[in-house]
């Protein structure tokens, strides 16, 4: 089908500004203009009962983390998410507004972690510092009003890739325990030649060229791209893990593999869902200021993150 025709106008709206692919510009371009971009479609951020900005101890040295606590009775579930960017782009305002509004529609303390990017720190930097985040968030909801044992991960993008190493992290680590994880467009195998990948090409999108650029940042070697914690889908067992909704869209380089992924869990007796949003491209979820359909999949994920912690048992 084409593009949904808010996407459309977008589309054409990039096309007559000339705007050039993040590939092409210096990381600072790059950086810059992502978090414009992202920020002028995000709409106005809510309010939220509280936030605090805070520096936690982290594998690298001291992490950043944000706490958004909205208001209401607690103790409150907790929801930590990672921001996408292709592990080389994005900061903790990268996510303000999406976790603004997960925090508010779901009634959750949300946790958003600052992870080094790359090409400074290469893989595995971020997911460790991601699991370092899931874990203070465990040790410390409590302090905040949460409650730990009802516990969810969540990210977009890079952030997606990312939740999902951290299930594998946690299950193998024996904990924290995970109640849920949200992928939204999540980067599963670097190896991936999907037609998704082969057919996304349009220099105004998200692309094949953009995928190529994120995985060179963010590898050292070619070879760390097997590895289990950078491509998801390449983990040797997938049982154990939590259930997860993975949420993709139609023009989008990493439909396939985000897809591909839904269904390794469930051959290993996981349950997870997949909604692809039709004529949708890669970076949608942010844009619930621009997209009605970003609206209906933030919607979408607050209601699977409420049913998850509704079904889970309350701390006393």
């Amino acid at each position: 089908m084409p593009f949904d025709p808010q996407l459309q106008t977008l589309y054409d709206r990039r096309a007559a500004e000339g705007v050039r692919p993040l590939y092409t510009m210096t990381l600072e371009e790059a950086r810059a203009a992502d978090l414009a971009s992202i920020q002028a479609e995000a709409g106005t951020p809510e309010p939220v009962h509280e936030v605090h900005d805070l520096t936690v101890p982290g594998p690298g040295g001291p992490l950043p983390v944000r706490v958004y606590r909205p208001s209401g009775e607690g103790p409150l579930p907790v929801l930590v998410y990672f921001f996408g960017g292709g592990w080389t782009l994005g900061s903790l305002g990268t996510g303000d507004a999406l976790c603004r509004t997960l925090a508010n529609s779901v009634g959750c303390l949300t946790v958003a972690v600052g992870y080094r990017l790359a090409p400074e720190h290469k893989f595995p930097a971020a997911p460790q510092d991601c699991f370092e985040g899931v874990r203070w968030a465990a040790e410390h909801a409590e302090e905040f009003g949460g409650d730990a044992s009802r516990l969810a991960v969540a990210g977009d993008s890079a952030g997606g890739n990312l939740a999902a190493a951290v299930t594998l992290m946690a299950r193998d680590a024996g904990g924290p325990d995970i109640l849920t994880q949200l992928l939204v467009y999540p980067n599963t195998d670097y190896l991936a030649d999907t037609p998704s990948r082969r057919e996304n090409t349009d220099p105004l999108l998200f692309n094949d060229k953009s995928v190529h650029w994120y995985w060179d940042n963010y590898l050292t070697a070619p070879e760390d791209g097997a590895h289990p914690l950078a491509s998801p889908l390449r983990a040797p067992d997938h049982s154990g893990l939590p259930p997860a909704l993975v949420i993709t869209a139609e023009y989008d380089p990493l439909r396939d593999e985000g897809e591909s992924y839904a269904e390794r869990l469930r051959e290993s007796r996981v349950p997870a869902r997949t909604t692809r949003y039709p004529g949708m491209a890669h970076g949608f979820f942010t844009m619930s200021g621009t997209l009605d359909a970003a609206r209906r999949a933030v919607e979408q994920a607050a209601a699977h993150l409420r049913t998850s912690f509704a079904d889970a048992p309350t701390k006393d």
